[in-house]
């Protein structure tokens, strides 16, 4: 009981130890529960008719074929979903998306009928067997294209509505045109710049691809009226809300669950046709229906990323001060406008395009267009369009470096925000809550020995027989998340806190509950450690449930990097009001006053006593057995955390690729990351997730794309083209990090698990446009292929044969 004090601290697994992960146990022995797992009595299944054609009116749908098919139950059509209007949706963004494809097609691969039947098989053939006549409309694929006076009209259910979500729409094609910052002080900064840079940069489409697709089984019972659906979602409580709002059923009477997800990365955040078809097929049928898509179809319809044209410019003094920064960006949105955005930002939080850099001026214009390719433009592994941004204003500084023949880090550390000027208030007006760049970009280029690499560099250059290219990127960047103060951040007019409910048992245990979803991140884990810590509870002890919106307290959810800035400010807060009511019942035991207390690890004792305590089991029993006079018994609190501000995490990224003169091929030399995330729960899994990170930003910089020809064929939609590196190919990471804990949260936390992905991308390109940098490039559109990279050898005369 009395075991000395590092003993105690150590057996409680809180905050900074890099315990195993608790759900590890059952994942790796196939004990997870996910989606397509679940099986209910008397379940049928279902499948989705697909169009081949990128823009079609459709003429006629012939389902008798279908129905004759041994199993097949039912065809439902936009025909079919009008009576209970239903054959559109509103979107998180403010638009409407066809549930089934409405007399004419905005995409390859939109939903025109689904299909249900006994089984999986039969449900296959009867798609097979639905026939559709279309009449072929011309395609636009280009977003510069869309906005053409004579393009067609993509969306005709909008022509009437000129006004649209996010204010004036300018072109039948248009979705919104949003600015953000000082325009006059930009153009005034430009108009007396000494040196100005462009640069025109594209981010391409590309898709979060989980290793689980989407899908769900929904469960209507026709006696009580309730709805159960099991989907793969990354906020099950909006889910709730939204089906409830579609279907009139009673909120009370909708039970959403998100059981296991593979992995989510901003893919499993909105809701799909086949979700409400799926819901609306059980309460035709009075039966569950189970629907999973394939890989094809995750990647050719649910929502994609980025597909940002972006121009940057920098207006600086001939010493590298950069004084202005002007952005324009045209948003390819596809067919419908179906981002997951906080309703104020219809471009997220690209806003924080200024970066790490205390840059006086800036303004940013984009501007969100309809084309014929699927919906989406969700934050993949990241917050809200922040990879976007930091992709900017990265490239654009190393471009001003080149300009100005100043070392990329030179321009970094004279650019800088201070340590001593956090809190610190941007251009675009986001007050940063705390960093210190120049201590950790010293530490990075000590660590890889920079002056020994530049060196390296210089000698490779001077070798016309060197079979390879060397090349260093460097990245200095600062994320934006923990989305979001409801003052400024809602979906769907609800703000965005999120919750949590912890019960503390009478025998010392204890479970608590969230409105957040683990998609791999570790929740049951790290969200135990924090409650141990707070309350002094082994956090082998403390269960961690969420996803069942029958239990969980209403939250947001998980995507953004928001689960430890805000769901972890809710469980630190929640234990806190338990603490509060322990001290009361420990000072009740002891027969002292509260003030005579002193919280030490796992218990309370009286001030200069050690032998004088009660540990949080003693205080437990006497929650439930003896509760002092005047307090109710129990020992449980619920906190809804709305934060006062977002946080920013930061990191320093550097890479060194050799590329072969040969063939294109691009070897990744060395990858140094370091990151600062504030408080460090548990360094292992900050690690595990630091690792997923950089290998997506290493796909996505190095071959991810999603593609379109010119009649709107989707490529590269399978396993087989899109690029998803293994352990084959991914590189060996070096990590680090600073601690500079946030000030406004309750336990200085920051979140990590995005911006491995955020930094990474840009420091590839960085590396890669390095090695051509002598010879006047300046920037190289991603991905950087070894075809694409061969090509750029060839181009400027350095292939060798």
């Amino acid at each position: 009981m009395n075991a000395p004090l590092k003993e105690r601290e150590a057996a409680l697994m809180g905050m900074g130890d890099s315990r195993l992960r608790k759900e590890d146990a059952r994942f790796i022995q196939g004990k997870g529960n996910y989606v397509d797992d679940i099986k209910l009595p008397n379940m049928v299944y279902m499948d989705i008719v697909r169009s081949p054609l990128a823009h079609a009116r459709i003429k006629k749908i012939n389902k008798e074929e279908a129905l004759k098919i041994p199993g097949v139950l039912a065809v439902l059509t936009a025909d079919d979903l009008k009576p209970l209007k239903l054959h559109w949706m509103p979107t998180l963004a403010g638009d409407v998306a066809a549930v089934l494809a409405d007399e004419k097609v905005h995409f390859q691969m939109q939903e025109v009928a689904v299909v249900i039947a006994e089984t999986r098989y039969a449900a296959a053939d009867g798609k097979e067997a639905v026939q559709v006549e279309y009449e072929e409309l011309p395609v636009v694929i280009n977003p510069f294209d869309a906005l053409k006076d004579d393009a067609p009209i993509l969306r005709e259910d909008l022509i009437e509505k000129m006004e649209g979500a996010h204010g004036k729409r300018h072109h039948p094609n248009d979705i919104f045109t949003w600015q953000a910052g000082d325009a006059e002080a930009v153009d005034a900064a430009f108009a007396g710049a000494e040196v100005v840079v462009k640069e025109d940069l594209l981010y391409p489409r590309v898709h979060p691809c989980p290793l689980e697709t989407c899908g769900c089984v929904a469960s209507f019972d026709p006696i009580k009226g309730d709805l159960t659906t099991y989907i793969t979602s990354q906020a099950p409580h909006v889910v709730r809300t939204v089906v409830s709002m579609l279907s009139g059923i009673p909120e009370s009477k909708v039970r959403i669950v998100s059981p296991d997800i593979g992995g989510g990365f901003g893919n499993k955040v909105g809701i799909y046709p086949g979700y409400v078809c799926a819901i609306v097929s059980s309460i035709v049928l009075g039966r569950p229906v189970k629907w999973i898509e394939d890989r094809i179809e995750n990647l050719s319809s649910t929502a994609f990323a980025r597909d940002y044209h972006m121009t940057g410019e920098l207006a600086a003094t001939s010493d590298g001060k950069i004084q202005g920064l002007r952005v324009n960006v045209l948003a390819d949105h596809g067919a419908f406008d179906a981002c997951a955005d906080p309703t104020k930002f219809p471009a997220g939080l690209f806003h924080i395009c200024s970066g790490s850099y205390d840059i006086p001026a800036a303004h940013c214009t984009v501007r969100g267009v309809y084309t014929n390719k699927a919906p989406g433009g969700v934050a993949y592994r990241c917050s809200f369009r922040v990879t976007e941004a930091v992709y900017l204003i990265e490239r654009m500084v190393d471009v001003l470096a080149q300009k100005l023949n100043m070392d990329k880090s030179e321009i970094r550390k004279k650019n800088f925000i201070r340590k001593e000027q956090f809190p610190y208030t941007s251009a675009f007006g986001f007050e940063y809550d705390s960093g210190d760049y120049h201590t950790a970009l010293d530490k990075v280029l000590e660590a890889v020995d920079y002056k020994g690499l530049r060196v390296e560099q210089a000698a490779n250059r001077a070798d016309p027989n060197s079979k390879t290219l060397m090349g260093i990127g460097l990245v200095t960047f600062t994320e934006i998340v923990g989305a979001g103060p409801s003052k400024i951040c809602d979906i769907l007019g609800i703000g965005m806190f999120d919750s949590c409910e912890i019960r503390v048992d009478p025998t010392g245990s204890a479970i608590a509950r969230m409105g957040t979803i683990s998609q791999g991140q570790g929740h049951q884990t790290t969200y135990a450690q924090i409650i141990a810590t707070e309350l002094g509870i082994d956090s082998n002890l403390i269960r961690v449930e969420e996803g069942d919106t029958d239990t969980a307290p209403y939250g947001l959810g998980t995507y953004g990097s928001r689960s430890t800035p805000v769901a972890g400010a809710a469980i630190a807060m929640a234990a806190r009001k338990i603490h509060a009511k322990a001290k009361k019942i420990a000072a009740s035991l002891l027969e002292v006053s509260e003030n005579d207390l002193e919280w030490e690890v796992d218990r309370f004792k009286i001030r200069g006593n050690d032998d004088k305590f009660k540990t949080m089991k003693d205080i437990s029993w006497a929650a439930y057995h003896q509760p002092p006079a005047g307090l109710e018994p129990g020992l449980e609190a619920t906190y809804y955390y709305d934060p006062p501000n977002f946080t920013f995490p930061f990191g320093i990224y550097l890479a060194v690729v050799d590329i072969d003169r040969a063939t294109g091929v691009t070897k990744v030399r060395r990858f140094y990351a370091l990151d600062d995330c504030g408080t460090r729960i548990n360094p292992m899994i900050i690690e595990g997730q630091i690792h997923g990170g950089l290998t997506e930003g290493y796909a996505v910089a190095m071959g991810q794309l999603l593609s379109f020809d010119a009649q709107g064929n989707i490529q590269g939609n399978s396993l087989m083209d899109y690029f998803l590196p293994t352990a084959v190919e991914t590189p060996h990471w070096e990590t680090d990090h600073t601690v500079t804990p946030s000030p406004h949260h309750p336990i200085g936390a920051k979140g990590v698990a995005e911006s491995p992905h955020v930094g990474s991308i840009p420091t590839f390109t960085s590396a890669v446009v390095d090695a051509f940098s002598y010879k006047g490039v300046t920037h190289i559109d991603m991905p950087h292929t070894s075809f694409r990279i061969w090509k750029e050898l060839k181009k400027h005369g350095l292939n060798l044969n």
